[in-house]
């Protein structure tokens, strides 16, 4: 395209010399036209020769944009895939941990409810203890609830013979109470501990005072079971000496306070254990 125009312009200008320049003055004046035509061809040429150039960069520009929308989509296409994903895979996760929490409030409902059935219960068989027992008998007899278990302390001058580990017929009367408590209550354990005070014992047949208190609390348990027919294998007899004072031992009242047989009823603890075993079963135990 560019020879076809040179050549147009030449043939123009020899015309022109040929037919229309027939003086020196109009030969300058046709030189000078060419002159002209020459100069602004020149610079158009440069202008179109820019002009592709720009065009050649512009496409390039064009070809560089076009990929990096392509690549740009795909990466939203990724990540929209990696989204849609991950909220479906939160949803789950979340239906999971819904269900994991309900069955969690399920498992503390049931140990609050047996906690507070247990409460009730305990209170329930204090109440009825106390309510049996003389204003006499109450000065020998302390009955407490204290973190789910019922308390019954017996004073050892009431409960025993002196210097012994006979059970006095004065506690007759207190005992079968006692038993007939323990027998409603079927569904509870029940422990004998027999306490003393830090004095030595001085009985040839009586070692120290963890055999006195082990003898104490076994002759409590099996008159339990013997004279008021207490099932023995809900009775458990066991002795803590001098080791679990609740009183200085420096006075005589303090070791008074100190010499007591205690008869603790508890829950049955399997009824706890079966709720243990009922927890909801964690992830990593599966």
């Amino acid at each position: 395209m560019k020879n076809i125009k040179t050549i147009a312009i030449t043939l123009m200008a020899a015309g022109l010399l040929s037919t229309g320049c027939s003086s020196n003055k109009e030969l300058t004046a046709c030189k000078n036209d060419f002159q002209a035509l020459q100069e602004k061809y020149t610079a158009q040429a440069l202008e179109l020769k820019e002009a592709q150039t720009n065009v050649t960069n512009l496409n390039s520009r064009l070809k560089d944009a076009q990929t990096e929308l392509s690549d740009q989509k795909s990466a939203n296409k990724e990540l929209q895939k990696a989204l849609s994903e991950s909220i479906n895979q939160g949803g789950a996760n979340i239906s999971k941990l819904v269900d994991e929490i309900n069955a969690s409030n399920k498992y503390i409902k049931q140990l609050v409810d047996a906690k507070t059935k247990s409460d009730s219960l305990n209170m329930a068989l204090s109440n009825k203890l106390t309510k049996s027992l003389s204003k006499e008998e109450l000065k020998d007899v302390d009955v407490q609830v204290l973190k789910g278990v019922v308390y019954i302390s017996l004073n050892d001058n009431m409960l025993y013979k002196s210097g012994s580990y006979e059970i006095s017929t004065k506690a007759a009367e207190t005992l079968g109470k006692i038993a007939k408590i323990i027998t409603d209550y079927n569904d509870y354990e029940v422990l004998i501990e027999g306490n003393t005070d830090n004095v030595p014992i001085s009985k040839t047949n009586i070692r120290n005072n963890w055999d006195l208190s082990a003898l104490r609390a076994s002759s409590v348990v099996q008159e339990l079971q013997n004279k008021y027919g207490v099932n023995p294998s809900r009775l458990t007899a066991g002795g803590r000496g001098e080791y679990n004072p609740v009183a200085d031992n420096d006075t005589a009242e303090g070791r008074a306070k100190n010499r007591r047989t205690q008869i603790i009823i508890t829950p049955k603890l399997d009824q706890f254990l079966d709720l243990i075993d009922q927890a909801p079963a964690d992830d990593d135990e599966e």
